[in-house]
C-alpha cells in the first residue's frame, strides 16, 4: 500500500494552463501538455472507451497503465472535478460522463456547500469533504481496503500532501514544452528529492518520467 502522485508538467514545472476560453475550455496548451498521455492505448481505452487497440505502446503506455493499477482510492481537489467551473449547478457530475475511469471511492476536496456522495455502475464513487490533508488520507486509505491511494490533483492539492510527507511516490512527465505561465508544482518544495531515490527514463515521444520514490 503507498500514496502515490502522477502528473503531467512543463518544462518549466507548470501542471496547469491559462489559454482556455469559452469556446475552448480546456485550452491548446492543454492538448500540448497532454498529448502524449492522451494518445496511449490504454488512455484510449479506460477514459475514451475505445476498444480498437489504437494508441501507441511504448514508454508512455507503460506509465498510463501504472497509473490505473492497483489503486484503491483516490483524492482530488474540488477543480479537478469541476467545482470551480460548475459550482452554482447541483446536477454538475464532473468531466468523464456515466463511466468515470477511476473505479473506486474518490474524496473531492473542496470548501463549498456539501454535495451528496455521487456513485456510478462502474464502481465510482464521489465524496465530498472539507478536510486537512491527513484527515483526507485517513479517509481515503480505509476505503482503499489495503490498496494504493492515489493523489490525482491538481499541483496545488498534490503540493499539501507533499509539503506534509505524505507521499511515498511522486511521478511527473516532464512534456518537452514551455508555458510560462500557471500553477508550478516545484513551488515551496526546495530539498523535496532528498527524502526519496530519483530515477528517470525517456519516452519514445521526449516526455522524460522522473520518479521519486520513497
Amino acid at each position: 500500500m503507498a500514496v502515490r502522485v502522477d502528473l503531467n508538467i512543463s518544462l518549466d514545472g507548470f501542471a496547469t494552463t491559462t489559454d482556455q476560453t469559452p469556446e475552448n475550455p480546456f485550452g491548446e496548451d492543454w492538448a500540448r501538455l497532454t498529448h502524449a498521455y492522451v494518445s496511449t492505448r490504454t488512455f484510449r481505452e479506460r477514459v475514451m472507451h475505445d476498444v480498437s487497440g489504437e494508441g501507441t505502446t511504448g514508454v508512455d503506455d507503460r506509465y498510463g497503465k501504472a497509473y490505473f493499477e492497483e489503486v484503491g482510492a483516490e483524492i482530488m481537489g474540488a477543480g479537478m472535478f469541476g467545482l470551480h467551473n460548475f459550482a452554482d449547478d447541483p446536477d454538475w457530475r464532473g468531466w468523464w460522463g456515466d463511466e468515470p475511469p477511476f473505479r473506486c471511492p474518490v474524496f473531492v476536496l473542496t470548501h463549498s456547500a456539501p454535495r451528496p456522495p455521487l456513485e456510478f455502475a462502474n464502481g465510482t464513487a464521489f465524496h465530498f469533504l472539507a478536510a486537512a490533508p491527513q484527515e483526507a488520507l485517513d479517509r481515503a486509505l480505509e476505503a482503499a481496503d489495503g490498496k494504493d491511494v492515489r493523489i490525482g490533483g491538481g499541483p496545488t492539492v498534490v503540493r499539501d500532501f507533499l509539503k506534509a510527507g505524505l507521499v511515498d511516490r511522486l511521478h511527473v512527465g516532464i512534456v518537452p514544452i514551455l508555458l510560462g505561465r500557471g500553477i508550478r508544482l516545484w513551488d515551496d518544495l526546495r530539498g523535496l528529492e532528498s527524502g526519496y531515490d530519483v530515477t528517470s527514463e525517456i519516452a519514445e515521444s521526449g516526455v522524460i518520467h522522473v520518479t521519486f520514490m520513497r
